[in-house]
């Protein structure tokens, strides 16, 4: 089966064709540097800039690998969650694929697809437990199947990769700041007891990251009344230790606690160095097999979207041309 897969959920407008879950080619157009002038993704920009882009793509996809609507067998388009203007723009665009080409249409959830996409890379033998770390999620589910899904703990308020890109506009790194507080952590030497661990007194799976932000501000204003300028390198690191400690605690003991062996990494925080290190070390240590894409494949990509609708295709999951985009689509 040939599936057209469509993303359009935020900065990053991306088509990519895949045959039986595994990518045959993919085209990606990033809007990086447009909201960097604004410190963040401004959502306008971001919708016209897909409708600009999206044409263009599809000609040069089909370029590539010679093929035409008439070869693909389904369309899929992430329906939610995601900032609404985008989401329109590909799910209009996916509707006329489909009514032009008389091909299924197939709605995706964005963050189902990022937990699938590492079986682009992998053949992943089911159940395992998923861990999805991004800008704007920090979750933890029970996998059975690829459409048997459970979520078993989730932030209350902050993501992780939401609280590292606050932080980092603290210390003045430009957007996106994640990636460079990553860079900037890796020649610092955390301190263990500088930042608290949030959360991890209570005994469930959840998150709460937006206090540790308020303890960084805090900690480096004391400093620099006390005439002290805090080593940007050292505070990156210390943060950076702080939020991840909290989230490779939870997700390898609740592993531990569910007899579970595997563990699949995925979302944008997924290439973060020190994240996979960490997650790797702690995962040998009770012999859970871990699991993570390409970086390539972290970030929001196309090609995750066509695996996660060869999945719900073979489920039985058409959707009719009514669909509507639900930006926040549980």
């Amino acid at each position: 089966m040939l599936c057209l897969g469509i993303e359009t959920s935020c900065d990053e407008t991306a088509l990519a064709l895949v045959r039986d879950g595994k990518c045959v080619e993919s085209v990606l157009a990033t809007q990086m540097d447009v909201h960097a002038l604004f410190g963040g993704v401004v959502p306008e920009i971001a919708s016209r800039e897909h409708y600009r882009f999206l044409g263009a793509l599809y000609d040069e996809l089909m370029r590539r690998t010679g093929l035409t609507l008439a070869d693909v067998d389904v369309v899929a388009v992430t329906r939610g969650p995601g900032l609404l203007g985008a989401l329109l723009v590909g799910v209009a665009f996916a509707k006329g694929l489909s009514l032009a080409g008389n091909k299924p249409l197939i709605a995706v959830n964005h963050l189902h697809a990022h937990l699938l996409a590492v079986g682009l890379e992998h053949e992943l033998l089911y159940p395992l437990l998923g861990l999805l770390v991004s800008g704007g999620h920090t979750h933890i589910y029970r996998i059975d199947a690829p459409e048997s899904l459970e979520l078993l703990g989730h932030t209350l308020d902050d993501a992780a990769g939401e609280a590292c890109d606050k932080f980092a506009k603290m210390l003045g790194l430009p957007y996106p700041g994640g990636v460079l507080l990553d860079r900037l952590a890796q020649r610092g030497a955390a301190d263990a007891h500088l930042f608290p661990r949030p959360y991890t007194h209570v005994d469930n799976l959840d998150f709460s990251f937006s206090g540790i932000k308020t303890g960084v501000l805090n900690y480096m204003n004391s400093e620099r009344q006390a005439g002290r300028e805090p080593n940007p390198a050292d505070v990156a690191a210390s943060f950076q230790a702080a939020v991840l400690d909290v989230i490779v605690a939870k997700t390898v003991g609740a592993a531990v606690d569910m007899n579970k062996d595997k563990i699949v990494l995925a979302g944008g925080v997924a290439s973060n160095s020190r994240l996979r290190e960490m997650l790797q070390t702690e995962c040998k240590k009770h012999g859970i097999a871990l699991y993570y894409p390409d970086p390539i494949l972290c970030t929001d990509n196309a090609a995750m979207i066509g695996c996660a609708a060869y999945y719900k295709y073979k489920a039985g999951g058409i959707s009719d041309l009514d669909l509507d985009a639900v930006p926040d689509l549980p």
